[in-house]
């Protein structure tokens, strides 16, 4: 009896009947664990310094929590601000969301609320049991390094297929639209680049590739060509500027008359 006590083995008050009694205790623990059925509970709004370990600490206080999965994001690893918590008994999750929504964390209010079993996806909790690893290179980092020329020709080439793709799927819904694109880019930079190459023989760092000497013997220099002239235009006088230059003329020829008349009269008096 003392064995069966410590062990916590419930018994008949009959020995006899003990062997069935035991039997329908078991298929009342089968019933019970039957009987619970599972609830997720969505919790948002969460911040930053959340992790999945003080997630799991933290609701674990209501119940047992059967799967835990915090969103990330596959580019910089860093939490979206929502997560799932699964618990083993849907009471619980009720519970749950009623307690903590509206509940002040870390200076925000978090959201909480029961979701539906018929919402619930298959693959909401797939790679929840795995621990969390920041990627070694996120892809801001892959992004933002520096592109080598292979690298770069590889991502003009995507850009130019989804541009014609878009071109081709406009054209079938009879949408007519032109633009510029990414295309027009790539050929101004083409343009610039060969502007800037040297084709000159008398520079110090000549480029002497096929298509370069083609293009310096396409090229004629002159030298025995004239200088332009440069002429001077004068803009013409208006109509009150040449009455006035008329009446001035006018006046200097009134006064050379005058001037005459009195040397005249001068030298007959002198006679």
């Amino acid at each position: 009896m003392t064995e069966d006590k410590q062990s916590g083995k419930l018994l008949a008050l009959n020995p006899s009947e003990d062997a069935e009694f035991q039997k329908k205790v078991q298929q009342v623990k089968k019933r019970q664990k039957a009987a619970l059925t599972p609830g997720v509970v969505y919790v948002g709004h969460l911040p930053q310094s959340l992790a999945e370990p003080q997630l799991r600490s933290y609701f674990s206080q209501f119940g047992k929590i059967l799967r835990l999965r915090l969103s990330r994001s596959k580019k910089t690893g860093r939490s979206k601000g929502y997560g799932f918590v699964e618990f083993d008994c849907d009471e619980v999750a009720k519970i749950v969301a009623e307690t903590m929504d509206n509940y002040l964390m870390g200076e925000r209010l978090i959201k909480c609320s029961v979701v539906p079993p018929e919402k619930v996806h298959e693959k909401l909790f797939v790679g929840s049991q795995k621990m969390f690893k920041k990627p070694i290179r996120p892809a801001v980092s892959r992004y933002n390094r520096d592109h080598g020329p292979e690298d770069m020709k590889k991502l003009t080439g995507k850009l130019l297929s989804k541009e014609s793709k878009l071109r081709k799927r406009l054209a079938e819904k009879g949408i007519d639209y032109d633009f510029p694109g990414f295309a027009a880019q790539v050929a101004s930079k083409k343009a610039l680049s060969d502007a800037d190459t040297s084709v000159c023989s008398e520079d110090t760092t000549p480029v002497c590739t096929p298509s370069v000497l083609e293009r310096r013997r396409s090229i004629k220099v002159k030298d025995d060509d004239a200088d332009d002239e440069i002429v001077l235009k004068i803009p013409p006088k208006s109509s009150e500027n040449i009455e006035d230059s008329e009446e001035d003329t006018e006046e200097e020829e009134d006064d050379e008359e005058g001037s005459e008349e009195e040397e005249e009269q001068s030298h007959a008096d002198q006679d």
